[in-house]
């Protein structure tokens, strides 16, 4: 079967089985699937997001509403369903226009080279700009560091952007300077074979040392701006965790990724009673120690590098804040 997942360009009318992502700014750019059969059924906004893993649901739904999402060259409206065998195209929307300035913020480098550039992101820091953070984001500072040399094709708010942490989780993040590169990294990334070790300071003790988290998140019900497991309309998201310390009320853990859903170790850990310290929205409202933001350190990231075909490995240290937490609770 082919793969349904593929972009390209208007023009094109050669088979493609292989993904393609191609950005050309001469001609249009178009995201083509061919409805699998177990996808049958599903939603048609819910079909793409899920395809297309770098694009958002909301977006979706708005070119579906402008008439930019044919089924067998015919607009649908947003409760379609697709079938199995249906032939999808996206007209992609020439990208918006901001001014998203390079910015000379500091960057504590990894590693770099051509193809990437690794980063020990701080806390507070927005990875890309969005509403209420249109500057002083990652973003902002590689766009500064890398000139010109980044890959475009997550459009002008997210050159580079592979993948994201959220705003007070520290810790390595890889940034692509170039579209192959971010195409192998997008690629591990679709087949959880990238390595993704976090550490996290959490609430309780634990019975056993090492456990699996395997359930599905999706947007909660009940609040639209936090995440949930959701069993029914949630994606698969697997955590593996192990205490490291124990630490009296709180324990100190590794988490390991198979997956990488929005918010998947605070929302995971927290259904099994260990929400994280410092998380007011999955975790007690009041913060104790004065943090702000739960207590999450992206510590390892791997891959296989792009253009040697050798995997990698790269570590960030514990931030100053997570070893003197870990001091006092040790102490205590």
């Amino acid at each position: 079967m082919k793969d349904p997942a593929t972009i390209t360009d208007i023009s094109e009318t050669s088979d493609v089985s292989d993904p393609v992502f191609e950005e050309d700014d001469s001609v249009e750019q178009i995201l083509e699937s061919t409805v699998a059969p177990e996808k049958n059924g599903i939603r048609i906004d819910k079909y793409l997001s899920e395809t297309f893993e770098d694009y958002s649901r909301s977006w979706f739904q708005k070119l579906i509403k402008d008439g930019a999402v044919l089924v067998s060259q015919k607009p649908v409206r947003a409760n379609y369903k697709v079938a199995s065998g249906d032939s999808i195209s996206v007209h992609v929307p020439e990208p918006e226009i901001l001014d998203v300035k390079p910015e000379n913020i500091p960057l504590d480098i990894l590693y770099e080279d051509d193809d990437v550039l690794l980063i020990n992101k701080p806390k507070d820091m927005v990875v890309h700009p969005a509403p209420g953070h249109p500057d002083h984001t990652v973003v902002n500072a590689v766009m500064y560091h890398c000139r010109d040399q980044l890959s475009g094709i997550n459009g002008v708010l997210r050159p580079g952007i592979v993948h994201r942490i959220d705003k007070d989780t520290t810790g390595v993040i890889v940034i692509c300077k170039n579209d192959r590169a971010h195409l192998s990294l997008a690629a591990q990334l679709k087949e959880h074979s990238i390595t993704r070790r976090y550490e996290a300071i959490v609430y309780n003790s634990f019975t056993k040392d090492e456990g699996t988290i395997d359930a599905p998140i999706g947007r909660s019900a009940t609040d639209r701006k936090k995440m949930a497991i959701n069993e029914r309309n949630g994606r698969p998201a697997v955590t593996h965790y192990k205490v490291l310390k124990r630490l009296g009320k709180y324990s100190y853990i590794q988490c390991t990724l198979e997956t990488g859903r929005t918010h998947q170790i605070r929302v995971h850990m927290a259904s099994i009673g260990h929400p994280l310290l410092g998380d007011t929205v999955y975790g007690p409202q009041k913060s104790p120690f004065r943090l702000m933001g739960q207590t999450l350190h992206a510590r390892v990231l791997g891959f296989i590098h792009p253009s040697t075909g050798q995997y990698m490995e790269f570590e960030a240290p514990l931030p100053d804040y997570f070893k003197e937490l870990l001091v006092k609770l040790e102490q205590s």
